[in-house]
């Protein structure tokens, strides 16, 4: 009786699936530990930080704080009259420069050993074997989920047709939209709000929440709020119920109705593991349907498995993504001795104006905090953007441990303050390093010196220029 042939079509160490960031840094570190990797991807379109998240929605952010500029000009003396916005050259040149990025990531699918890219979906028949949607399979000694994350959008918005957007289509759009409401008031909603209102475009805000950006600081949050509100209205605390027009979407809520062209949801990702058959790989599995992984080293349960990026539902910003690549793709490389990592402080920058910068501990876990208040600091005024809050949170012993900032400046200050961190700097320390007048960076010295006050540290008294 003949025998039936078992052998996989492919073979390889590490089977990464996925390609976009977190994909390409464990394929990169499991090939740089001697493994042999086959990297298994659905059209390799790109990132997505490149093709619909990081990029493209900084460079409608850059086109919006080039129309606010314009609009303070005033403030200095100069009349530059209002501005005049062409919203499909804004949004042929989102997608111009986007697509530069886009290309510049291919560019590294390229790069790879020959016959490492596999232009396939991937499903698991077991843990050391998939099929892909070609017939295919692939046997693996481990392998590595980097499949990213998808939109998350409310049922009540799913059949209401292309008005109603997310963060994969909006950059698609040929023109600004008349009048958009955004919902969900995270850090994604809360920029392409803010950017849209600077636009031109009509925006209203809504969240069934009371926070804006995430931020997890009461009095930083108190102060964001109302500059913000000066470009976007807000509806929070609410759930508004859509319903089609002819020429667009209604929204009602509690106490009010309004119409709009276009409705972005912006309600967060999911991770992308619907057609995985991860009942077949026998991980346990959370109430998200994500396996239950170690962050130290990325794998999952104590089986041949690694998670990575988005995928994971753990941290979903570029660095962390590529920190679990790496850190995946080495383990699952040498599985089944593992390399456990340190992680980074928590950092994250939302890119409004101000931008928010989330770094370390919040404040309920740290001992002491400090306050200062940008509104009269001199660097920002002299720039005509005063305004503002940042935290910074230390330990009983005044090192740095935490910060929540929203201030001019702040995706440069989170910047600092996470070095500082990381190297176990206490408020001292930095106040011991030179701060150049006038910068916004000096505006963090009074809470510097609070904190020492706080822990009993010695600085030098050296004062703080008028206006700091």
């Amino acid at each position: 009786m003949a025998m039936t042939d078992t052998r996989p079509d492919l073979s390889c160490d590490v089977a990464i699936i996925g390609a976009g960031t977190a994909g390409l840094a464990a394929e990169r570190a499991a090939r740089k530990a001697g493994a042999r990797t086959l990297l298994i991807d659905d059209g390799f379109k790109g990132t997505l930080c490149a093709t619909t998240g990081c990029m493209p929605s900084k460079l409608l952010i850059a086109a919006a704080q080039a129309a606010a500029d314009i609009a303070r000009a005033g403030v200095m003396g100069i009349e530059a009259g209002p501005a005049r916005i062409d919203g499909r050259r804004v949004m042929a040149r989102v997608r111009a420069e986007r697509d530069r990025f886009v290309a510049a990531t291919k560019e590294s699918y390229t790069a790879l050993p020959g016959e490492t890219c596999i232009d396939a979906r991937a499903r698991f028949l077991e843990r050391t074997r998939l099929e892909l949607d070609d017939g295919r399979t692939v046997g693996a000694r481990s392998v590595v989920i980097a499949t990213g994350s998808i939109p998350v959008v409310p049922k009540a918005f799913r059949d209401l047709g292309p008005r109603v957007l997310t963060s994969d289509t909006i950059f698609a759009l040929d023109d600004l939209p008349d009048h958009l409401a955004v919902i969900g008031s995270g850090p994604l909603g809360a920029e392409l709000a803010q950017a849209m209102a600077r636009l031109g475009v009509r925006v209203a805000l809504f969240d069934k929440g009371d926070r804006l950006v995430g931020i997890r600081c009461d009095k930083v949050h108190d102060a964001f709020g109302p500059l913000f509100a000066g470009d976007v209205t807000l509806h929070l605390g609410c759930s508004p119920e859509p319903s089609p027009l002819p020429d667009g979407i209604r929204l009602t809520w509690d106490g009010g109705q309004e119409d709009f062209s276009h409705v972005l949801v912006a309600t967060g990702r999911r991770p992308a593991l619907d057609d995985l058959n991860l009942s077949e790989t026998g991980l346990d599995l959370n109430d998200k349907g994500v396996p239950r992984f170690d962050r130290s080293t990325m794998q999952c349960g104590d089986s041949c498995i690694f998670i990575a990026g988005d995928a994971d539902a753990d941290a979903p910003v570029l660095h962390e993504a590529s920190l679990d690549g790496a850190t995946a793709g080495t383990n699952a490389a040498t599985w089944p001795d593992l390399s456990p990592i340190d992680r980074p402080p928590m950092f994250a920058i939302a890119f409004t104006d101000p931008p928010v910068a989330t770094v370390g501990a919040s404040p309920q876990d740290c001992a002491i905090n400090a306050f200062r208040d940008y509104s009269r600091q001199g660097r920002a005024q002299v720039e005509a953007r005063a305004g503002g809050m940042a935290r910074l949170g230390a330990d009983a012993r005044g090192r740095l441990i935490g910060a929540d900032l929203a201030v001019p400046g702040a995706d440069h200050l989170g910047h600092l303050l996470v070095l500082a961190i990381m190297n176990g700097a206490s408020a001292a320390d930095l106040l011991n390093m030179p701060f150049y007048h006038p910068t916004l960076e000096e505006g963090l010295k009074p809470a510097l010196r609070e904190i020492c006050r706080q822990a009993s540290l010695a600085i030098r008294n050296d004062g703080n220029p008028p206006g700091a």
